[in-house]
């Protein structure tokens, strides 16, 4: 295959995690995905085919360093995530949820109210849910941190079970691995 060629595909890796597989898939610049187990990756890889017009072929060294921070994080080693990312959000509302998702700190929670607040829209907590479900790199861009403001989950790319074990485990807690 010639550089060209490579260098329009999109590549990504499945790997074990304890909330089930996790689906990461990038551009030789930045990551675009991540997929929990509850998507049909099959699904997945056709619509990144569809909204980037290219290949999306399975290659798992190409993305070993993505997957060894998401170990780390899952070894408790890791807090914050050092991996470039690029989504084409459909507003620059979305946009600016998911650019700041990473201010929340590991082991706390913002509810979505907290958060609109936090982006200077303090009526827009409902916009900050329906980005945070959107968001297409949950864990990296961290949207299991936002909550509702009773401290119920809220909405979640993955499972409502997946979530929660996040939360318990960034919180340090030893959770049992999520139920589907």
């Amino acid at each position: 295959m010639s550089d060209t060629a490579q260098s329009v595909t999109i590549r990504y890796a499945i790997m074990p995690s304890p909330i089930g597989e996790l689906f990461i898939a990038a551009t030789a610049s930045a990551v675009v995905h991540l997929a929990f187990e509850n998507h049909d990756f099959h699904s997945v890889r056709a619509k990144l085919e569809a909204a980037y017009g290219m290949p999306v072929q399975r290659d798992d060294a190409a993305l070993e360093y993505a997957t060894q921070q998401l170990a780390e994080y899952f070894a408790g080693t890791r807090k914050y995530f050092e991996l470039p990312v690029q989504q084409p959000a459909p507003d620059r509302f979305m946009t600016r949820v998911q650019q700041n998702l990473s201010s929340i700190p590991y082991g706390e929670t913002r509810s979505y109210g907290q958060f609109a607040t936090q982006l200077e829209n303090p009526g827009a907590a409902r916009a900050v849910g329906s980005a945070c479900a959107r968001n297409p790199i949950p864990l990296i861009q961290p949207c299991h941190r936002v909550v509702r403001s009773d401290g119920s989950h809220g909405e979640f790319s993955g499972t409502a079970g997946a979530k929660q074990y996040l939360l318990a485990f960034e919180r340090g807690e030893r959770p049992s691995a999520p139920t589907s």
